[in-house]
Formats: structure tokens, sequence, C-alpha cells
């Protein structure tokens, strides 16, 4: 049973050693080896730092992934192919960082649930805007597809190439150009990673309005093209609320400055929403000004249990008061019978070890095999239903039929796990889980995007006239289709 919370003492603990054990580390990473210099006469790589990797959830020694070209019917649109006229020209933009070493670009042409695999040959890794702006300037004359990719943590296959497309990394800008400590708006380049802003921005007193499972690994400006939703949602609201202002440049090399840090700016079209959540299709985000909370003075984790595991974090700005609150709820849910169980904490390292349970859930599906993922919208009184109508459909054609996510939003993960992919599955679970969405109202993407996985579930959740708006978007910045192709819009006739 959870304990009385009594103010002005420290709120006890049960179970912790439980929790220790299943929670383990948060993140686990590997340094992969200096870049090494590609063989060819375009000209050497050059070393670079050590880049931090996520490690593979999948076990070592794991078959390879398929080609996502073999796998699913997609075909190749007529793009050119990179030449090495190309490679010497991308050379001479971004001297010594135009990779083609056959290691490095295995592992980002992968997405990291490794159920999606391109065949680039080229990736980039430009510092600035202005060299961003020069190499799509370049691509959109020679008709060269690009495939913008940060963290590569994307879990829709929108992060990493369906053909050859170049790839263009925003790992090397990863600079803070300014931060007001007043008003807590940061102000970055995209590269910067999520877990690294939080550190700067929490030494300051302020923290990130997003914060996610994947932090260690993921870039902002993913964050912002894939309008990720986290753990804070329901606290400090969606990216199209808390930034005020991108730089992003376009198709044809135009840098759109709207960078702006006001936190009211009436003038004309909202042009940054166009950006947040469109996936890399209508532009590049190259740096990003969002508005930080203060950090809380109190925070509090309680890890309930009834008929499903709760996770529930409070924060304010009176340790007392807001301990006092909890005990509150919690001895409300306790005699409704609401809760059965659970366990508090307060101290940093328990609260974070806490939040690993939920943050490695994912990481731990992805070793029962290969996994299909689907991240929907839900009304909150039918969130869990399509776990047990799935287990019911399936039968012993799953491994496990699992849902978590986030209860306060409407928020389902539905993971379905098997030994390997399977076609006729995949034919049980779709269009199924999209029809039963949308018979719900829901949506058939709560935060993670549609990428290449969920583009031809579109029309589920937007009318056709949305979808003929976002072509002709589409088509308006991006005239030749260069910029992340075969991702977010259904496939055109």
């Amino acid at each position: 049973m959870l304990p009385r919370l009594v103010p002005r003492q420290p709120l006890r603990l049960f179970r912790w050693q439980a929790a220790c054990a299943l929670g383990a580390s948060v993140q686990r990473r590997t340094w992969a080896s200096r870049i090494p210099r590609p063989l060819g006469p375009w000209g050497a790589v050059g070393n670079s730092p050590p880049v931090c990797r996520r490690s593979s959830s999948t076990p070592a020694g794991g078959p390879e992934v398929a080609l996502t070209q073999e796998r699913y019917p997609v075909k190749r649109l007529p793009f050119s192919a990179p030449s090495e006229a190309d490679l010497a020209a991308f050379e001479r933009i971004i001297p010594g960082r135009v990779v083609t070493d056959t290691e490095v670009l295995a592992a980002s042409n992968v997405d990291w649930l490794r159920t999606v695999r391109g065949c680039s040959r080229v990736l980039l890794r430009p510092r600035t805007s202005e060299e961003v702006a020069h190499i799509l300037r370049y691509c959109h004359e020679r008709n060269l597809a690009v495939n913008p990719q940060g963290g590569n943590t994307g879990m829709v296959g929108g992060s990493v190439p369906v053909f050859d497309e170049i790839i263009l990394s925003t790992a090397l800008m990863n600079q803070v150009i300014s931060f007001h400590s007043v008003s807590g708006t940061l102000v970055c380049q995209a590269g910067c990673i999520l877990e690294e802003l939080s550190q700067y921005v929490e030494a300051r007193g302020f923290i990130m309005p997003l914060d996610l499972g994947a932090k260690g690994s993921c870039h902002i400006g993913g964050n912002v093209a894939t309008n990720a939703g986290g753990l804070r949602f329901l606290r400090y609201g969606s990216l199209h609320g808390t930034v005020l202002g991108l730089e992003v440049v376009l198709a044809d090399g135009t840098v759109l400055n709207c960078l702006s840090a006001l936190r009211k700016d009436n003038t004309g079209y909202d042009l940054k929403q166009l950006f947040i959540g469109s996936e890399g299709t209508l532009g590049v985000i190259t740096a990003v000004s969002i508005q930080c909370p203060p950090k809380p003075r109190a925070v509090n984790v309680a890890f309930l249990e009834s008929p499903f595991y709760v996770l529930i974090e409070t924060s304010g700005s009176r340790a007392e008061h807001d301990a006092e609150k909890l005990n509150d709820f919690l001895e409300q849910a306790l005699r409704s019978g609401l809760v059965t169980d659970g366990t508090v904490a307060t101290d940093q390292m328990k609260l974070k070890a806490l939040w690993a349970l939920r943050e490695r859930i994912s990481e731990a599906l992805s070793w029962d095999g290969y996994v299909y993922k689907y991240d929907l919208s839900l009304p909150t009184d039918t969130l869990y239903d399509l776990v047990t109508d799935l287990r019911t459909r399936l039968g012993s054609q799953a491994k496990r039929v699992v849902g978590y996510g986030h209860l306060g939003d409407g928020n389902l993960h539905l993971n379905v796990t098997s030994e390997a992919f399977s076609r006729s599955l995949l034919d049980a679970l779709e269009p199924y889980v999209y029809e039963w969405t949308a018979r719900q109202r829901g949506s058939v993407s709560a935060e993670h995007g549609l990428g290449f996985k969920k583009k031809d579930a579109l029309h589920y959740s937007k009318p056709p006239a949305a979808l003929r708006l976002m072509q002709q978007l589409k088509a308006l910045l991006d005239p030749k289709g260069i910029l992340n192709p075969y991702k977010t819009l259904p496939a055109q006739a």
C-alpha cells in the first residue's frame, strides 16, 4: 500500500529494489570509431570527432534488414543518381565532410528499429545554414533527392532513405546560438541533442518543454520536424505552441529566416507552423527558437498499480504543498479502490529509474523480434480496447500484443511482435488497425508522424480536401519533390 505522505518529512519509497532492477539504466551508448577516409577521387573526409550513437535495440548478430524497396511496393521516382562529379561539387561546398564510407552509411541507411533500409551512398555533414543552402541549391538544379536526418530515432521510417537519396545530416549543427536568462528563450542549431539542451537550460534554472525516451540521441530539429510529443506534452503542450521561430532552408536553397524570439507576433501567416510536423518534406530546419519553462522546484513521481500500471509526475514550486496535494489524491484513489498499491519518489536518481521503466519499453520490445508499431490517438474511455481486440483477432499469429502510452492525452502506443517480418500478419493488422481507429474518430498518428510507413493511411484521419491542400503546399514549396520523397503524403498517380 502507499504510505501516508506527511508534509515536512521525506516521502517513503515502497519496493524500490524491484523498481531499480526493472529500470536499469535509462540509456545505453556506444562510441563509434572515427570516420575513416573514403576511397575515390573526390577527396577525403578527414578525421571527425567520435559520434555518439544510441545502441541498436536489436540483438547483435540479428539478420540483415531487408531493403525497403524489396519489402514494400514502392517505385523509385525519376531523380538523378549521385555521380562522382556531384561528390566533387559537395566536397567543394563542405570540404572534408562528404562521407562515403560504407560502414558509416550502413548505420545511416537503417532506422533504429531495424525495419526499413535504404541504399544511399553519400552522407553530407554541413555545419551552417549557408552550407545547407548551397547543398540544396545544387541538388535542386541536379534533381538529386535529399533525405534530411537528425538523430535517426524515428518510429515510422521517415529519417532514412528509401532508395539512394543523399543523406543530409544535422549532426554537426550542434551549437547554442543564444539563451535569454529572464524569458527562458533558447535559440540553437537544429542538430543539438535534446538531452544536452536539457542539461544546458537546467543549469540556468529552466527545462525543455519536451522530454523523450530518445533524448540522448534525438536532435531538436528532428523533434520539431516530426512535432514530437513526449512525456511533458500534457503539462506544456505541443511544439506548435512552444516553438517561437524557425530558420528553414527550402528545396531551392532559399533561407527562410523566421527565427523570432517573440512570444507574440501577429504579422501575417505564421509560416513556422508549416514546417512543424512536416517531416522534412517542405524544408530543412536548421535552427530553432523555443520557449523553455522555469525549472520546477519540487517534482514527485508516483508509480501506481490498478488494472494497469500508471506513472504520474507532478511538479510545482513548493515541495510541502505539492506533497500534501499528491498525498490527498493518493489517499482518495486508495479509498475508492482505483489504486491498489504503488510507490512514490522525489529523489532524482529514483525519479529517473522509475521513468526508465516507461522509457525503455520500446527498446525492450525490439528484443522480442520484429515489431509492428502503431501510434494512435483515441478517446480515453476506449484507449485499451484495441489491444484486447487484437489479442483475440491475431491469436497465435503474434508473439505479443502490448499497449502503453500517455493516458492523459489519449495516446496509445500499440506494439505487436513476431519472430520475423510476416506479410500475412501485416495484412491482418492493416488496414484493420486504421479502420478501427477511424471508427473511434481517432488519429492514425498521435506523435510519431507518418514517415514512410503511414503515408498511405493519412486518409483515415484527414478528409480529401485536406489531402489536396497538403499536396498543393508540397508542390509549391518543393516543385521537384526532392525533399524526403516517398514520405508523409500518399503516393500520387
